[in-house]
This record gives structure tokens, sequence and C-alpha cells, in this order.
């Protein structure tokens, strides 16, 4: 299956992948093209229609994931979902009124299916997903509490220390840990869904969807 993947970094990518073939229990071909480029928020949303619209005419790809990280902003809840109105600070609805936006203006792709696409929001980063399994305390209802009484259970230089060994890592030490920690937890997505419900829960239905 060929697959686009965006994320915020090639390690964040590197994860994803894993994940996503675990997910669709399915190797996948990735889909490369000169507008995916490796960057943070907010320039995801900014570039979103461009690269959805490239990948569609130009591009035999099936599939695009996209997952970002919530740092600060809110998580996503089920209260986000139909038929309740989406929150306009989350950043997994703001992503989904994109890509619906643009979706419903593309004409059909000769001989080829629409463009099929799941979006997730890491909460508070994708280091958490990670290390999930491996601390009890890093989960996605620990961090909404931690919202919601001002006191944060962690922080993301907790979790970069975690799964690294420094806050700082270079970008081979950053991608090794991913991939390994992605390759174990591809093992036991039920803990991963169990302990991120919304954002992790919210891509995972996109997925099994495909």
């Amino acid at each position: 299956m060929k697959v686009a993947y965006f994320a915020e970094s090639p390690a964040d990518q590197a994860a994803l992948t894993i994940l996503t073939e675990a997910i669709l229990n399915r190797t996948t071909e990735s889909t490369s093209h000169a507008g995916l480029k490796h960057r943070g928020w907010p320039s995801v949303r900014t570039v979103l229609p461009a690269v959805l619209k490239q990948l569609h005419y130009h591009t035999d790809a099936e599939g695009f994931v996209l997952v970002v990280d919530a740092n600060g902003s809110p998580p996503h809840l089920p209260g986000h979902e139909p038929p309740h109105a989406p929150e306009p600070q989350c950043r997994l609805c703001r992503l989904r009124r994109v890509a619906d936006e643009v979706l419903r203006q593309v004409r059909p792709r000769p001989g080829l299916p629409p463009l099929r696409i799941a979006l997730g929001l890491a909460v508070p980063t994708i280091e958490a997903w990670l290390l999930c399994d491996m601390d009890s305390h890093v989960t996605e209802a620990a961090w909404i509490n931690g919202l919601k009484e001002g006191r944060m259970p962690y922080t993301t230089g907790n979790l970069k220390q975690k799964l690294y060994g420094t806050s700082h890592p270079s970008l081979a030490i950053e991608t090794e840990a991913m991939k390994g920690a992605a390759t174990r937890l591809a093992q036991n997505l039920p803990t991963l869904e169990k302990l991120f419900p919304h954002g992790f829960g919210a891509w995972l239905r996109n997925l099994r969807s495909w």
C-alpha cells in the first residue's frame, strides 16, 4: 500500500511508519513528494491543503498519515466528535476541518480511489505514546487532569530525557530510540489505545477504516 507520511521530524515518521504498518497489518511503500517537508506546528496546518492537493493530483498515494504533537494546546476529547461541535483550538479538529475542505474541492482521480486520510494528536508529544508501557504515569488522562488542575504530571523535557537519555538528542539518537519504542509497542497496541484513547484512538480508527 502506498502511503504518504507527514510528520514533524524524520524520527517521528520512522515511528509512525512502524505503528501504521502494525495497525494495518501490512507493509507500506512510502510516497515521497516535493510538497512533503518535515516541519512543526503551526506550519503543518498552513501547508496541509497544498500537500493534500499535490498528493491527490500528482501521485498515486492511497493513504496519508499525519500525527502532530499537542504540546500545550487542548487535547482531543469525545466532546469534539460529531454530533458535537469541534473545538476551535484542538489541533486535530483543525486538521480535520482543513482535510475535509480539500477533499470536497478536489476532482476525482482517474483510475484511483479518493485519498484515505488518518490524522492523530499526540498528547502532549509522540514521546508520551512511546513511553506509555514503560512508565505508568504517562497517560492521556494524567495530562488532561493536569491541565484542569494547573499542574503537569510531567514535562516534554522529562519525556525526552526518559526516551533518549538526554533532553537534547541528536536526530540519529532520536530516530533509533523512536524506532525501538515503536517496534515494541507495535506488539502491544491495545495498551497504547487504552492509555491514549482520544488522540491515538482517533488515528487508530481512521487507519482501521482503510
